[in-house]
């Protein structure tokens, strides 16, 4: 019998499929015939439950999210009951972009052909997992399902992050990230993408709580996300008033609660008040450094302690270039070591959790608890020299 790994399925003999699925699908309404039957992605017997749900990721598997509603009239004319079933975008938590298209928003333009029935890889070229693309790829969904009225339905994937062995090559490895929170429940900031549509509390949310460097050229403006469900919703940078501006859902992206505003050099605050239609206000607040100096290619990595508690040591490891200057769109892969009698807090299958990791933004972090010895901690990366920590 050939034996199968991690990453290879059983033959299947595709002819039996439709009569498997047929005799499930009338056996799920001998047991309740109050239930419609429904399945995802299985063409050869897409005519077989009450409701079916094709593959559809525009923008992340081939294809733009701008053409999500061709692809959906495409299957709507071939499936009689459709729901759109999983959707949505791999993203490490804590990496994310300035322009995450190249340009900031393509302008969109009708296909030239029919989407393809079934998902082309490989993933998308301008997406490089930021938190980013993801919040606009929701937020575009999101923007289209509201407005169509033969629309039923549709179901995300996934509420958090999960292990999966077929995934060694993920920025955590043996990780899928296309949650919306990380596997502890820490949200990502497409979690609020999505309460900013359906939560019925007032919330305001500014992008980017993770993101503690933010680059550009000295006074170029950079644009502001907030997510809100407040009709309106008032921003302030270093104080002073940006402007108060209007919720629109079909203004994209964040319902017209963006702004693009030139930071200073150094430490930033944003802050944002959302103005509820009950007359409560709900607040947020975001710190940050800009960088105007360009990086260089890399050179170094550092490591340093970044917060240390009773129980608890979190290091940070910095990508840098010849002269110091943090390399922001570093992406590569490192790994973290330990010899003593201290222990990393790793395989937690988070961005902070994990011993091997794809920086984001140019840095990682993981966290130590100490022993009753000093402990040396290490980083290494592939073409870089390590760099070590004493922990006490």
């Amino acid at each position: 019998m050939k034996k199968t790994g991690p990453t290879s399925t059983p033959a299947t003999n595709r002819s039996t499929v439709p009569e498997f699925m047929q005799e499930l699908n009338d056996l799920a309404h001998r047991l309740d015939p109050s239930r419609y039957t429904a399945f995802r992605r299985c063409i050869s017997a897409n005519n077989i439950p009450d409701v079916y749900s094709p593959s559809i990721w525009m923008g992340w598997y081939g294809g733009r999210y701008q053409d999500y509603e061709h692809a959906l009239d495409h299957y709507r004319d071939q499936i009689p009951h459709l729901l759109h079933i999983e959707w949505g975008a791999d993203c490490h938590a804590r990496r994310h972009a300035e322009e995450p298209y190249g340009e900031p928003y393509p302008p969109f333009a009708p296909p030239s052909s029919a989407p393809q029935p079934q998902p082309q890889f490989p993933l998308v070229k301008h997406a490089e997992w930021s938190e980013t693309y993801a919040c606009d790829l929701f937020d575009w969904y999101l923007k289209v399902q509201e407005t169509i009225p033969w629309f039923a339905g549709s179901a995300q994937w996934i509420f958090k992050d999960f292990s999966t062995p077929v995934r060694p090559e993920n920025p955590i490895p043996r990780v899928n990230q296309k949650g919306l929170t990380e596997r502890d429940l820490t949200p990502k900031e497409g979690y609020f993408v999505f309460q900013s549509w359906w939560a019925s509390q007032p919330m305001v949310h500014i992008y980017g709580h993770t993101w503690p460097v933010r680059w550009g050229k000295p006074g170029q403006r950079r644009l502001v996300r907030v997510y809100s469900n407040c009709p309106s919703v008032e921003l302030l940078l270093n104080g002073k008033s940006c402007g108060t501006k209007t919720r629109n859902s079909q203004d994209f992206p964040c319902a017209g609660l963006r702004w693009t505003i030139p930071f200073a050099d150094g430490p930033n605050v944003l802050r944002c008040v959302g103005h509820a239609n009950n007359g409560s206000t709900v607040a947020d607040e975001v710190h940050f450094n800009y960088q105007t100096t360009p990086w260089e290619s890399p050179a170094r990595l550092l490591l340093a302690e970044k917060s240390r508690s009773t129980d608890r040591v979190t290091i940070e490891t910095r990508l840098v270039d010849a002269h110091g200057t943090l390399c922001l769109d570093a992406r590569k892969r490192v790994r973290f070591t330990i010899a003593g009698p201290g222990k990393l807090n790793d395989n937690l299958g988070t961005s902070t959790g994990s011993r091997v990791i794809e920086l984001y933004n140019g840095r990682a972090e993981i966290s130590i608890t100490p022993g009753s010895q000093p402990s040396l901690v290490a980083v290494n990366s592939p073409g870089l020299l390590e760099a070590v920590l004493n922990i006490s």
